[in-house]
């Protein structure tokens, strides 16, 4: 099942076309109480994940998301968390909280109108390269390896 998942994320997690797209400099707020702007970010891999706490693949891709955030935050790239449902806020941090996530938790209160336009589903990612362009977008869960294979291989 593994190997299965591993390959299904080498086939989907691909660039979008042969010219990445300049991502959207949208502006979130943050369960920290911070405000987040993608543009905060530029010079690092950024790797914008929405998903929702009732989502069961979403719930399954969380420690991916932290290792890989874990392993690249002080250096090269980050995790922003994009949570994508009508949930307070105090309900949300208790969750993330259990969850041990390190990685920004932004608010979205309506997820058919993301930064990105129409979500197909939950969990959808978008890898932001360090130029801020959009080369990849991922529809169902994703892994540290794979995300860390895809970068290292991305050719600018």
């Amino acid at each position: 099942m593994k190997k299965l998942r591993r390959l299904l994320f080498v086939l989907l997690i691909l660039p979008l076309s042969s010219q990445a797209m300049t991502a959207p400099d949208f502006e979130l707020p943050g369960l920290d109480g911070m405000n987040y702007r993608l543009s905060d970010f530029k010079g690092k891999w950024v790797l914008v994940n929405f998903w929702a706490t009732w989502c069961p693949p979403c719930l399954e891709e969380i420690p991916e998301l932290e290792i890989f955030h874990s392993n690249h935050f002080r250096t090269d790239a980050v995790v922003l968390g994009v949570n994508a449902e009508n949930i307070a806020p105090a309900k949300l941090r208790q969750f993330v909280d259990d969850q041990f996530i390190s990685y920004p938790i932004l608010m979205m209160q309506n997820s058919k109108d993301s930064p990105f336009g129409r979500l197909p589903g939950l969990p959808t990612s978008f890898l932001i390269s360090p130029e801020g362009e959009v080369v990849a977008r991922q529809v169902g869960t994703v892994t540290a390896s794979g995300l860390e294979n895809f970068m290292k291989s991305y050719k600018r």
